[in-house]
């Protein structure tokens, strides 16, 4: 039997007794470094970063004779090519499969030089860049929702009995994803109608969570089970509304003019999406304009506890991605 059936079934019974950004990022994925300013680019938690120009974009569109190019890491040493290194004869720098501890500035001192045609004179040109790349992941998703169901009376086990029912369906519409609800709640109100009638009413709280027992077990072949876990709790959040919908299409078209005492009420469901970052990332939309929906990597001097959405102080962390405080 179709849950939203199943439901239906128990209300009538009850009266007869729920990528990698940067804003200086081209067409072809290359980003020129800029003079002056640090350009800030955002990575994805195990991708690539896109390709690094050590050039502005002005200076591309010349001739440049005799470039020699060479590139500073976060640690302040020479990089040099490795399986996670990839520089090409012309200077530009990718970063593979980039991690956490990879964030921090990149610098690339571009030297050049300028030759006089009449006299051969040549001066050297050296011009230096610098690149912010911080590692991000998405942040975890999950649901608040509210939805409400009108009853006899505030007094009375049919309300314990329908708030009980309504969440074993839920949770047995989702289970197949790895999500389950949690922290539901319910509290009975008497709300006067605009027609100035006098109805009693189920005010129902839940969330919608991604992380039931055994969730990782989908995440065995991911590196980043936040894809999975998030495509997951938006499938669970589109049965849940589809549920509720039909709820408000059976009250319209099976029960014609006589309803019954416990119904859903049409229109009544609201849905807001919560975010959480993993542990060592946060969210910071001053510092990370371009990323403001990403949970980004802490840089030194913070740190993020399991599931907070920001990064906290700490004086005495020197790493990016820090989960606790020393």
């Amino acid at each position: 039997m179709r849950a939203w059936v199943l439901l239906s079934a128990v209300l009538w019974c009850l009266i007869g007794v729920g990528w990698q950004r940067s804003s200086l990022l081209t067409k072809k994925g290359f980003v020129y470094g800029e003079a002056g300013h640090p350009v800030k680019i955002y990575v994805k938690l195990h991708q690539n970063s896109p390709v690094l120009v050590c050039m502005d974009f002005e200076r591309a569109g010349k001739e440049t004779v005799d470039p020699t190019y060479t590139w500073i890491g976060p640690d302040e040493k020479l990089l040099t090519e490795s399986n996670q290194i990839n520089i090409t004869k012309t200077g530009m720098l990718v970063v593979k499969d980039f991690l956490e501890s990879m964030s921090g500035v990149y610098t690339c001192t571009l030297s050049y030089k300028t030759v006089k045609a009449e006299t051969q004179e040549e001066h050297m040109i050296k011009k230096t860049y610098d690149f912010m790349i911080f590692a991000y992941r998405e942040p975890d998703y999950s649901y608040q929702m509210a939805v409400r169901f009108t009853t006899k009376s505030c007094i009375g086990r049919y309300n314990d009995l329908l708030f009980t029912v309504l969440k074993k369906i839920l949770d047995n519409l989702i289970s197949d994803l790895s999500c389950h609800i949690i922290e539901p709640s319910y509290r009975c109100h008497s709300v006067e109608t605009p027609e100035h009638k006098l109805i009693h009413e189920l005010f129902i709280a839940f969330q919608v969570n991604p992380f039931a027992a055994g969730w990782t077990d989908a995440c065995s072949d991911s590196v980043d089970c936040e894809d999975i876990t998030n495509r997951n709790i938006l499938q669970a959040r589109d049965r849940i509304e589809e549920f509720f919908q039909n709820q408000a299409h059976i009250l319209y078209h099976n029960f014609n003019k006589t309803l019954p005492a416990m119904h859903f009420v049409d229109h009544s469901l609201q849905v807001v999406r919560m975010d959480s970052c993993r542990s060592g990332f946060g969210k910071n939309i001053g510092l990370h304009s371009n990323c403001a929906s990403c949970c980004v990597v802490c840089s030194p001097g913070t740190f993020s506890p399991d599931v907070d959405v920001t990064c906290q102080s700490c004086i005495s962390v020197h790493i990016y991605g820090a989960k606790s405080c020393p």
